[in-house]
């Protein structure tokens, strides 16, 4: 992972982060491409329903910094939510239009499955356990799971063997969660990254597991108390999830991705969010399965 303030990310990029997450006018919401003016689609498609109906439900997470963030007006912000603004866009639905929906870990699937959200854009990785109920459209970006220590690393963590016989903290129906137990049966497991955080600062856990932009994140958010190792041992694509068998809404998303990398909407939408603390990555090859 490439960092722009290195391990321990600094105070000036905290405050960064914080001006995104506090501002409430119009220069804090989705930037993503302008809203696409009476488009088109088959009858009877996804698209064809959410266009009329103009508007869309979208999960994503509210405790990610730099990812999805909530805001005290209540809105989320993050490269996730310039994500789904950018599709939203496309149906030619209005950033005002596109309801946020909460969405953690262990209920993306229940969510789609349910109908209660159109669309997951939540560091949502794919994988074959996942896809054998929901489909994915992506990835529009490759993260990898890493560790978070506290500052300085007192307890000399280095990589995932350095955990055995030790506690680590992730959120339970993560794949960060299934990967870490091949390391240590001690895993502290909870609803979000953010509360794993109190664990680690009294010593309840050395570590804290997850992706590592997000773990970026929360160094960021609390700068001076943790460091990311920056020993990624895994690598987590991470796609938009949708309804099963939705074919035609799936390539649609695809071809918009695969636009907004060619047009340099997706590196704006990066340079805005987790650009501001990480370096602009090459944007991945779609999966057209």
């Amino acid at each position: 992972m490439r960092l722009k303030k290195g391990l321990m990310l600094s105070a000036i990029a905290l405050a960064g982060v914080l001006t995104l997450s506090a501002c409430t006018d119009s220069a804090a919401k989705p930037t993503a491409a302008p809203v696409e003016k009476a488009p088109t689609f088959a009858a009877g498609t996804t698209m064809a329903k959410l266009s009329e109906a103009g508007s869309i439900t979208i999960g994503t997470k509210f405790d990610q910094p730099l990812f999805g963030l909530r805001g005290p007006d209540g809105q989320p912000v993050g490269f996730d939510v310039e994500m789904g603004t950018l599709i939203a866009s496309k149906l030619g639905i209005p950033a005002d239009k596109i309801k946020w929906t909460e969405t953690v870990s262990a209920n993306r699937e229940p969510f789609i499955q349910n109908g209660q959200v159109d669309l997951v854009v939540a560091t949502y990785t794919i994988n074959d356990t996942r896809k054998q109920v929901v489909d994915f459209a992506g990835p529009y970006y490759e993260a990898g799971q890493d560790l978070l220590v506290l500052a300085g690393n007192p307890d000399k963590i280095k990589s995932p063997e350095d955990l055995a016989g030790k506690s680590v903290c992730t959120v339970s129906g993560s794949t960060s969660e299934k990967n870490i137990t091949a390391y240590t049966d001690k895993v502290l497991a909870t609803d979000t990254y953010s509360n794993c955080l109190g664990p680690l600062r009294s010593g309840e856990v050395v570590a804290v597991t997850t992706d590592n932009v997000i773990l970026a994140g929360l160094a960021d958010q609390n700068a001076g108390e943790f460091e990311v190792v920056d020993k990624p041992f895994t690598k987590e694509p991470y796609g938009i999830g949708l309804k099963k068998g939705d074919t035609e809404f799936r390539t649609f998303i695809n071809d918009t991705l695969e636009e907004s990398f060619k047009d340099g909407t997706w590196a704006k939408a990066w340079e805005k969010t987790a650009g501001t603390v990480l370096e602009t990555p090459t944007p991945p090859a779609v999966n057209r399965y």
